[in-house]
This record gives structure tokens, C-alpha cells and sequence, in this order.
């Protein structure tokens, strides 16, 4: 079994920025990522894309380049391709890497597992044709791929970036069709003063929407009634702005209503969670240290709240001194002196935050559908039979199994907890407190009895 003194989940912004710090202060580190190559979602193939595609992706994204370099220190192990499907009592993690199961053992563990697009459960999501923004993105990091004849429905900030870089690439969307309303952003002016602190959020913002109205990009505020029509795959998407009823032809549609902490590893080892109102998801109990209930876990970046790239980078360096220290190889005086220019950048990105969340609230008919909407792809479960399963007595996410496989699919209920949460809380009176989430339970990514087998004589090769 491999032994390290710090084991980093996720090769994302956070899970890079750890590496690095931890190593520089002796640490042995072991980080484990799911992708072939370092850079999480953000900086998704920032070292083979970055020359060919640096100019549509933006400085920004060339940015990821300098925290993949810091990976090449002595001390730290990238074992790429590695999908961690348990943490067992004594920080022993199992994952499957080649085809065969791997063990290993560490003193402590830092969670970079990011985040997760907001599902966005609406009539005709399920066609052929349909993605999610972020999917999109991961065509042209990786591929340099985006699909023509899109439309981009939703709200946030990662809808115009997307829809800017696709006007860049030579093909831009046919049109925005966004649900924020006028009203959203009165309710966010009282989060302005804070906001001005991250004035170069502000200005991207200004610059990006200028670009999209220069290509001549149609936008559409206020959305309602938002569908995917179609027989057989995406066709067109129907909805209503401003009192008119509007039909817009299509090949794609990419939806997206902001994104939400991946907490299924977090909730795997029963670290608490609590409901955020600002950013309506739950988030896992956090110090400022990124530590947890959960001895020797620390969660940095967007798995412990929404908050950015450049605020999860300065998060996973936080807990990385935090993790030294504990470890005994800088002292307390040490970690406060070098984490207190952290902290101070940290709070200057998450300054425009309660800005964004109060200005770009998710979509209503997403995260309430309508009856007929499937909200569980998996196991094909709609909104409406969850509603009657909280008639029938049903009071949260882990009875809804029992009742109709909800979440039993998969994905596990990464796709449509949040919303099974929503409809039963809003059914039974609750709040999303007391409603709660699924029971996340090993494995959590699925393994094959041939995986398993194999941990036990690595010359061994998984079975068919």
C-alpha cells in the first residue's frame, strides 16, 4: 500500500495550488485526479490548448499553465486517471488507476473536488442535442470543438464567457435566452460596495456582454416557460420575454443556471452540511482553514462554496499550511505569517460573490418543474412523481429511493438531488435543513468486481 503524508482529491485549481505549497514545505504529497491531465474543469487541457486555442479561452484560463508547472516539484506524485471511489477510517483511500484497484495511506487529506453544473431539469432536457454549458466547454478545451446553431439558455457569468469564446471561435450562438429579471438586479444592488472590491469581475463582465452585442447576438431577459421542442432530438427553444411568446430553430441547446459544490466525497465520510441561502445549495461545514469535522479532512475551493478559480487557488495553499503545520513541519507562527497575504486575496476574490449569487438566481422553473419533467435521467423519475410521493408520506431524498429510485441511478444523485430536495421541501413545508440530501454512500463512482480483484495481485489485469 502506498503511504504519503498528504493525499489531494482533485488536480483542480485548489487541488494544484495544495500540491505545490505542501511540497514546498517537505510534505510528500500524492495527487489523485480523474483526468488524464492536471487543470480540473477551468484549466481543463491548459498545456495542450493553451498555445492553439489561448486566444479564444482568454488570459484567464492561460493562467492554469503556471500551477501545472508547479507540479513537476520534487515531492509531489500525479497519479492521473485515478478514480477514488472510497475513504475508509484512518485516511485510507481506495481508488481504481489502470484497470486494477490501489490502496493508499495518508496523514491527512485535502478535498479539491470542485464543482458541479446546477441541474436544470426543464420539458425536453433529455433530447439528444441538449448539454449543459460546461459541456461545451470541455468540446473546445479538448477537442477545439463547439457545436454551430446553439442557443444558450439560463443565467450567470459562465453563460456569456461560453457564448463570448464561441463568438471568437468564428461561431456564435444563435441567441442568450436568460431568466434573471429586472428585478434581480435591484435585489444584488445591496451587495454592490462589496462587489466594487472585485471590480475586474465587474469590468470582465462589461467586456464580455460588449463583445457578445458587437456579434450581434441576440439577448433574451426575463425568460419564462422554457422548453426544449423536438421529436427526436433538439429543434428549437420556445419560451416567453417581456409578454411574447418566442421560437428560436436550433441543433443545440446548452443550459445552465450556475454551478453547486460536488459534495459526494465529502458526504461519503459524513462531513456535515448545511443549506446556503445565498447560493441555494448545500455546502459542507467548513473552518477557515478549510477544516472539517472529520479529523485530519480539509475541503478547499469550490467544493466548500461557490467562490472562483483565483479564490480556490489561494484556498488550496491555505490548507496545504494548515495541513504542514498540523504535520509539524512549520510551526503556528510560520502558517499564520504566510496565509495572512492568502487570506487577504481570498476575501478580495470572494468580495463580488453575494453580487453574482443575488443577481443571477437559478431558474425557477428549473429547481420547481412542472409535473411532467423528468428531474431523475437515471432511473427516469419526473417532478411529479415526487410530489406524489410526499403525498403519500415520503419526507426526504433517502425515502424517495424506497418510493421510486430516485438517485439509485449512475450518477448517484449528483444530478438531481438538489431538485428532489426542493420538491419535497416545498411539498411537506419544510426547509431544505430539514428535508436533507441523499445518504452518499462507497462506491462513490461505480467499480467492477474485476477492479477489486486485481488490487489483490497487481500483475493482474481487470476482467472484461
Amino acid at each position: 500500500m502506498q503511504r504519503c503524508d498528504l493525499a489531494i482529491i482533485g488536480a483542480g485549481p485548489a487541488g494544484m495550488a495544495a500540491a505545490a505549497e505542501a511540497a514546498r514545505h517537505g510534505l510528500s504529497v500524492t495527487l489523485l485526479d480523474e483526468q488524464n491531465r492536471p487543470g480540473g474543469q477551468i484549466y481543463r487541457e491548459v498545456d495542450r490548448a493553451g498555445g492553439p486555442r489561448g486566444a479564444i479561452l482568454g488570459q484567464e484560463y492561460l493562467h492554469g499553465a503556471t500551477l501545472t508547472a508547479g507540479l513537476g516539484q520534487a515531492g509531489i506524485t500525479h497519479l492521473s486517471g485515478a478514480i477514488v471511489w472510497a475513504i475508509e477510517d484512518g485516511l485510507r483511500i481506495s481508488f481504481i488507476r489502470g484497470g486494477r484497484g490501489e490502496q493508499l495511506e495518508a496523514a491527512r487529506v485535502i478535498l479539491a473536488t470542485g464543482a458541479l453544473e446546477r441541474p436544470m431539469p426543464l420539458p425536453g432536457w433529455t433530447l439528444p442535442g441538449v448539454m449543459t454549458a460546461g459541456a461545451a466547454q470541455i468540446l473546445l478545451k479538448q477537442s477545439g470543438v463547439l457545436p454551430r446553431r446553439a442557443v444558450l439558455a439560463g443565467c450567470g457569468p459562465l453563460l456569456y464567457l461560453i457564448a463570448a469564446q464561441m463568438v471568437r471561435a468564428g461561431t456564435p450562438p444563435l441567441a442568450l435566452v436568460e431568466t434573471q429579471t429586472a428585478a434581480s438586479p435591484l435585489a444584488a444592488s445591496r451587495h454592490l460596495p462589496g462587489a466594487l472590491r472585485g471590480w475586474r469581475y465587474l469590468a470582465k463582465g462589461l467586456k464580455m456582454l460588449a463583445e457578445i452585442k458587437r456579434a450581434g447576438v441576440p439577448r433574451y431577459t426575463g425568460a419564462t416557460d422554457i422548453a426544449v421542442a423536438g421529436s427526436t432530438r433538439a429543434e428549437a427553444v420556445t419560451f416567453r420575454s417581456k409578454g411574447q411568446a418566442h421560437r428560436i430553430a436550433c441543433d443545440t441547446v446548452l443550459l445552465h443556471h450556475g454551478v453547486v459544490p460536488n459534495t459526494q466525497t465529502a458526504r461519503s465520510i459524513n462531513v456535515p452540511h448545511v443549506w446556503s441561502e445565498a447560493q441555494q445549495c448545500f455546502v459542507p461545514e467548513t473552518g477557515s482553514w478549510g477544516e472539517t469535522a472529520k479529523n485530519g479532512v480539509l475541503i478547499a475551493g469550490d467544493g466548500a462554496g461557490i467562490s472562483g478559480a483565483m479564490a480556490a487557488e489561494y484556498a488550496g495553499r491555505i490548507a496545504a499550511l494548515k495541513a504542514a503545520e498540523e504535520l509539524g513541519r512549520i510551526t503556528a507562527q510560520e502558517r499564520d505569517r504566510l496565509a495572512s497575504p492568502l487570506f487577504s486575496r481570498r476575501s478580495r476574490e470572494t468580495a463580488v460573490r453575494p453580487f453574482l449569487d443575488a443577481a443571477y438566481p437559478p431558474y425557477a422553473g428549473a429547481v420547481r418543474p412542472a409535473d411532467s419533467t423528468i428531474v431523475c435521467r437515471c432511473e427516469e423519475v419526473t417532478a411529479g412523481d415526487i410530489r406524489s410521493y410526499a403525498k403519500l408520506g415520503c419526507l426526504g431524498p433517502n425515502q424517495a429511493k424506497a418510493f421510486g429510485r430516485a438517485g439509485m441511478g449512475p450518477c448517484q444523485g449528483r444530478y438531481c438531488g438538489l431538485t428532489v430536495t426542493a420538491l419535497l421541501a416545498e411539498a411537506n413545508g419544510q426547509t431544505p435543513d430539514e428535508t436533507g440530501y441523499y445518504r452518499i454512500r462507497p462506491p462513490i463512482k461505480p467499480v467492477t468486481l474485476g477492479e477489486l480483484a486485481a488490487m489483490e495481485d497487481p500483475s493482474a489485469t481487470a476482467a472484461e
